[in-house]
């Protein structure tokens, strides 16, 4: 059974070796060679987040406000019609879509604005968990700050100052703007029929069969095919049968079959 389980370990590709310039010396300080953070979840799960660093987030503003410009005018335009009552109309109009624009997006949208929709970007908190109402308020409430001493300087500055690219507002409000993670062109889930393991499986081991479903989609049919050999001697047959053999074991895992 210790060698099935040596097998199962090496469902995942390995890792591409790091060049030796790249390699830390011993007692050389660790530098920050990306924009991921990683974080403990409540539920004490390690999390990946990328921070979005000030360009992307720039263009996200640039679509939202955008779309806003494009409101202002529509509504202006017939509002205009209604002379002084029309233009204090507007006033609140212009002050209730400027603050709470954001928020709303946020709260319904996972965080997301349309122009971080577009741009593939969200506001989480800082420990990875959605984002909460008193966080969006806050975060945008306090984009004046992020506006002095003009045009958004005091939270570019504020920006640049952070490993996390945190503005003001996110620093006072515990959020952060994250790449949200997309699925891999074409990954799908296997539709392999469910069929018990042949032999009891450790959760580590469920795990890494579970992800090969879940990746093997983005592989090509010889990188699928080469990593399914290693279970051969666990699941018996040739190569496209141990492969369809794992893909339902992982489709069983996952309740199929129960």
């Amino acid at each position: 059974m210790g060698g099935a389980r040596a097998q199962i370990g090496q469902l995942q590709p390995p890792a591409p070796a790091r060049p030796a310039a790249a390699q830390a010396r011993p007692g050389a300080p660790i530098q920050r060679l990306d924009t991921e953070r990683r974080v403990e979840a409540p539920e004490g799960v390690a999390v990946a987040l990328r921070v979005a660093g000030p360009f992307p987030r720039l263009g996200a503003w640039l679509i939202d406000q955008g779309i806003r410009i494009s409101v202002y005018g529509t509504i202006g335009g017939v509002l205009g019609l209604l002379g002084s009552f029309g233009e204090g109309i507007m006033s609140i109009i212009i002050f209730a879509i400027e603050w709470f624009y954001p928020v709303a997006f946020e709260l319904r949208a996972g965080g997301r604005t349309p122009g971080k929709m577009a741009l593939g970007l969200m506001v989480v908190q800082a420990d990875g968990t959605p984002i909460t109402p008193g966080a969006s308020v806050l975060r945008n409430l306090l984009r004046f700050a992020d506006f002095l001493p003009f045009a958004y300087l005091g939270g570019l500055l504020c920006m640049l100052s952070n490993a996390d690219f945190a503005r003001v507002g996110d620093l006072a409000a515990g959020t952060l703007v994250v790449w949200r993670d997309r699925p891999a062109p074409g990954a799908r889930p296997s539709s392999a029929p469910p069929e018990p393991p042949p032999l009891p499986l450790l959760l580590h081991e469920q795990r890494a069969m579970m992800d090969f479903a879940d990746r093997q989609a983005s592989w090509s049919e010889a990188r699928q095919l080469e990593l399914a050999s290693h279970l051969e001697p666990v699941l018996g047959g040739p190569p496209p049968t141990t492969l369809r053999r794992l893909l339902g074991v992982a489709a069983w895992l996952r309740g199929g079959g129960r």
